[in-house]
C-alpha cells in the first residue's frame, strides 16, 4: 500500500505541475533548466513597470537566527492551493537554523511553520560550512523545456475566496485529478485516482486529495516530503545525505530528489547525489561542481554540471545519466568553471551556457559535447558569478545574462549606456546566428551594483539586485565583519532588452541578501535578507 501510493503521488504530482511549467517559481533558479525565467505574467510587463502601481507590498520578520552568513532561501512558490479555506497562494521558506515557513503571499502572513527535527551538530559551524539548511524548499517539477507561453499569461487576479465541493464529493482539489480510466487504477499510471487522506492513517500512507508536496533538506542530511496546506509529513524522512553537508540546487522531479554537495562539509563528499523517492537509493557522482544553481536537465532528462580544479573530472562539462549518475559524456577544458549551466532551446537545438573564471561565456550542443559550439574572449580577472539566466524575448530573440564582479563589464565590450560601472553590473549576452551557427554578442550592461545577485527574469522584466553584500577575497574574514561592512539591497526592474531602468526599490530593504536569485511570479517578487526578513514587492491585488 505504501509503495502503490508512492507510484500514485509521482505519477499524478507530473500531471498537475505540468500545468505550473514556467509559471510558479518551483526549485533553485525557478526551473529544472535553471533560467531563472518566469514565461508570462498577468501584471508584470515592460508597459506595467512604466507606470505607476508596482510597489513595496509586505515583509515579514522570521524566528531565524541566521548560521554564518546563511539566513532565509528564495521561496518556492504555488499560484494557487484550493482547500478548504479558499484559494492560497503560497510561497515556501526555508531557515538556515531549520526552520520552514509557508506565507500566503497574497495576504502577507503566516500559513504554517514547522522546525525539523535534526540530529545534525548545533554549532556555529564555519563560513565554507554553515550547517544547517542551505538549500531552499522545492516543488516537484518537469525536466521538460517550457514552451514560449507569451505576453499575459494567466494567473489569479481576482480577490481571494472560499469554494466548497459538492455534497459527498470531497474537496474542490479533487476536480484537478482525473478519474481512472476503465479498467482500474493500473490500466493507466498517469490516471491514478488517490484517496482522500484520513487523519487516522499514518505517515506514508494514502496519499491527500491531490499531488500538493514540496520538500526540505535539513541540515542533517534528511530529506522531507511534507503536504503543501499544513506541513504534515507525507511519509517518514528519507535519509539522502551525510550531516553537516553544504548542499546547494535541491530539485525534485520524476521519482528522484537530486542534490549537490560542495566544500567537503561534514562527511559528505562533494558532487552529486540522487535519491530513488521509492526504493530510497542513494547514488553519488563524486566531483568538484561548479555554480551556486546545481544541475541542469535537458528535456531529455539528461542531467549536466560543470565542475572547478581538483578532484575527477576537473575543469568540465559533464552529461550524467538521471538514474544512475553514470557519466553519458564529457568536454575538459583548461579553465575553472564557475556558473551552473543553463540549458535552452534555439531553433532546433537544445543549448548549453556556462561561465569559467577568466570571464568567458561558452555555448555548447547538448547532443555534442567535443568543443564548444562558441566562446566569448576571455575577460578581466576572476569571473565568478555562480548561476546564469536566460530567457527569450517576443521576437524571438534569446538572452543569457550574469552578475559580473567590478568594472568588468565595460572592459568586456558590453554597452555601458546606463551608467559607470565599478562595483558590478548584471551584463546580457544576445544569442546571434552566424554563417548557420549560433554565436554570442555582448549586449546591455545594467547600471552599477553591490556585488550583484543572478538576475530574475519576468514576462521580460528583469528584476537585477544589488545585494549589499561586502565580499572579500580574504579567508580568514569572519561572517560578523563580513556583514557588518555589507550595505542595504536594492532591487531594479530593467527593461530586458536595453537595461534601461524602470523602477527601484529605493531605500525600503533595510539588510544585505546572499546567495540566490530572488523569486518571483503571479504579479510579485520576493526578496529574503540576512537579518531574517523576506520583503514582497508587486501589484496589489484586490481583496
Amino acid at each position: 500500500m505504501k509503495r502503490l501510493a508512492a507510484i500514485a503521488f509521482v505519477c499524478i504530482a507530473f500531471a498537475v505541475v505540468a500545468n505550473a511549467q514556467g509559471r510558479d517559481w518551483m526549485t533553485t533558479n525557478g526551473d529544472a533548466q535553471r533560467s531563472a525565467w518566469i514565461r508570462s505574467d498577468a501584471k508584470i510587463s515592460i508597459d506595467s513597470l512604466q507606470k505607476p502601481g508596482f510597489q513595496f507590498l509586505w515583509k515579514m520578520k522570521m524566528k531565524n537566527p541566521p548560521r554564518q552568513l546563511n539566513s532565509l532561501t528564495p521561496p518556492a512558490t504555488l499560484d494557487r492551493l484550493i482547500g478548504y479555506r479558499g484559494f492560497r497562494m503560497l510561497g515556501f521558506v526555508a531557515g538556515s537554523s531549520g526552520n520552514l515557513f509557508t506565507i500566503d503571499t497574497d495576504l502577507g502572513r503566516m500559513e504554517w511553520e514547522k522546525r525539523l527535527n535534526s540530529s545534525a551538530p548545533a554549532g556555529p559551524g564555519a563560513l565554507a560550512c554553515p550547517g544547517g539548511i542551505t538549500t531552499g524548499m522545492a516543488r516537484p517539477v518537469l525536466t521538460t523545456i517550457p514552451a514560449l507561453t507569451g505576453g499575459g499569461g494567466r494567473g489569479r487576479n481576482t480577490p481571494a475566496k472560499s469554494a466548497v465541493g459538492e455534497p459527498g464529493r470531497g474537496a474542490v482539489t479533487l476536480a484537478n485529478v482525473r478519474p481512472n480510466p476503465p479498467g482500474g487504477a493500473g490500466t493507466n499510471p498517469m490516471l491514478v485516482q488517490p484517496r482522500r487522506t484520513n487523519p487516522a492513517n499514518p505517515p506514508g500512507g494514502q496519499l491527500g486529495a491531490g499531488p500538493f508536496l514540496v520538500f526540505a533538506l535539513a541540515g542533517d542530511g534528511m530529506l522531507h516530503s511534507l503536504h503543501m496546506s499544513n506541513g504534515a509529513d507525507f511519509e517518514p524522512p528519507m535519509k539522502f545525505l551525510p550531516p553537516g553537508a553544504n548542499v546547494n540546487g535541491l530539485i525534485v522531479t520524476d521519482q528522484f530528489a537530486y542534490a549537490v554537495t560542495e566544500g567537503a562539509c561534514g562527511d559528505a563528499p562533494n558532487g552529486v547525489w540522487a535519491i530513488d523517492l521509492i526504493t530510497k537509493e542513494v547514488k553519488t557522482f563524486k566531483a568538484n561542481v561548479a555554480g551556486s544553481a546545481g544541475m541542469a536537465f535537458a528535456g531529455d532528462g539528461m542531467i549536466f554540471v560543470v565542475t572547478g580544479s581538483g578532484g575527477d573530472h576537473p575543469n568540465s562539462l559533464v552529461a550524467l545519466d538521471p538514474k544512475t549518475l553514470g557519466v553519458k559524456a564529457t568536454f575538459a577544458g583548461s579553465n575553472e568553471f564557475s556558473s551552473s549551466p543553463v540549458i535552452f532551446s534555439y531553433k532546433d537545438k537544445t543549448l548549453l551556457a556556462a561561465t569559467t573564471k577568466n570571464g568567458s561565456l561558452h555555448l555548447f550542443d547538448v547532443a555534442n559535447l567535443n568543443a564548444p559550439l562558441f566562446s566569448t574572449p576571455a575577460g578581466a580577472g576572476d569571473f565568478a558569478p555562480g548561476a546564469l539566466a536566460s530567457w527569450e524575448d517576443a521576437s524571438g530573440g534569446r538572452w543569457i545574462l550574469a552578475p559580473a564582479i567590478g568594472a568588468q563589464a565595460a572592459e568586456m565590450g558590453f554597452k555601458a549606456d546606463n551608467g559607470a560601472i565599478a562595483k558590478g553590473a548584471v551584463v546580457a549576452w544576445k544569442v546571434v546566428e552566424q554563417n548557420g551557427a549560433p554565436t554570442l554578442q555582448p549586449g546591455w550592461a545594467s547600471r552599477n551594483l553591490v556585488s550583484p545577485l543572478t538576475p530574475t527574469i519576468i514576462n521580460g522584466v528583469i528584476f537585477a539586485t544589488s545585494s549589499g553584500e561586502f565580499r572579500t577575497n580574504d579567508a580568514k574574514a569572519p561572517a560578523a565583519q563580513r556583514a557588518a561592512r555589507s550595505s542595504r539591497a536594492i532591487i531594479y526592474a530593467l527593461d530586458g532588452e536595453t537595461g534601461k531602468e524602470l523602477w527601484n526599490s529605493g531605500a525600503t530593504i533595510t539588510s544585505f541578501t546572499r546567495g540566490a536569485t530572488l523569486s518571483g511570479g503571479m504579479g510579485q517578487i520576493y526578496l529574503t535578507t540576512y537579518d531574517g526578513t523576506i520583503y514582497a514587492f508587486g501589484f496589489p491585488m484586490e481583496h
